[in-house]
């Protein structure tokens, strides 16, 4: 239960921080270049200064850095099992071996190599969600796709969908959380028996969250609809997005950071 109460991923906490008041295209930005090069790189100097970057940032949004550090705990046996994975399948220089099951150096090394390479991942993203409302995020999203309008690409469409995507699934989470809840109430045991049953009993958890999730879409299409909403077309926004003298400090950070990371992996 307590892996759908950490779930950080697509919530927003409002705060009056300069991380929250900068253009959201230079935050989305600023995430999927991160995302790329933590993809990349293959140098644990990258990963410090990305942690560092991100770390510093987190601290100047006024988010509290244990709510961040709560949010990866649902992945954290994925960590755990990719470690182990390398661990004891890269070969190497062995450090023991019982059997046919040994484990090596450069397995260690590796294994937490992409372990820290997921924990930036998440990072990167948290700080994005948590940071960015989800109108903001939808109109950022929107303006770095409105290039492509002249080949006929749906840029407000797309954005909206990608962002309603990114607000539920927390809503999913706790909604699934209620269901075990309900479910085990009933009787239901999903931690016992083999691999095959559990399966099975995941179809009373599966079925009803579809069928909230299409109810909750219904009633968001026809909320969206009694707002007279008919997509981008001809649809003017409230809050002009434009870069201000924060936006401009923050992209020559960024820049100076990811120039640096690029010339540590170079060299």
């Amino acid at each position: 239960m307590k892996f759908f109460r950490n779930l950080t991923i697509g919530q927003y906490v409002h705060k009056d921080s300069p991380i929250h008041k900068l253009d959201p295209r230079i935050k989305i930005l600023t995430s999927l270049l991160m995302m790329i090069l933590i993809f990349l790189t293959e140098s644990w100097w990258s990963f410090l200064i990305i942690g560092f970057f991100f770390t510093v940032n987190i601290w100047l949004s006024k988010v509290q850095i244990k709510y961040v550090l709560r949010g990866l705990k649902p992945i954290l046996v994925l960590i755990i099992l990719t470690l182990f994975i390398h661990l004891f399948t890269t070969p190497g220089e062995v450090i023991f071996q019982i059997g046919v099951i040994r484990m090596t150096w450069e397995g260690l090394s590796r294994g937490m190599f992409i372990a820290v390479r997921l924990f930036l991942l998440i990072l990167t993203t948290s700080w994005l969600t948590l940071t960015t409302s989800p109108i903001a995020l939808t109109d950022g999203i929107e303006r770095l796709l409105s290039f492509f309008k002249i080949i006929g690409f749906p840029a407000h469409e797309i954005a909206m969908m990608m962002t309603i995507a990114l607000r539920f699934i927390p809503t999913l989470m706790e909604e699934t959380e209620k269901i075990i809840k309900a479910q085990m109430s009933r009787g239901a045991d999903f931690e016992s028996g083999n691999i095959l049953k559990r399966m099975k009993n995941m179809i009373p958890i599966i079925i009803p969250l579809f069928i909230n999730a299409f109810h909750r879409a219904d009633e968001l299409a026809i909320a969206m609809e009694a707002r007279c909403y008919r997509g981008g077309e001809g649809r003017t926004h409230y809050r002009a997005l434009s870069f201000k003298y924060l936006d401009k400090v923050f992209f020559m950070i960024i820049s100076f950071t990811i120039a640096l990371i690029i010339i540590i992996n170079v060299v």
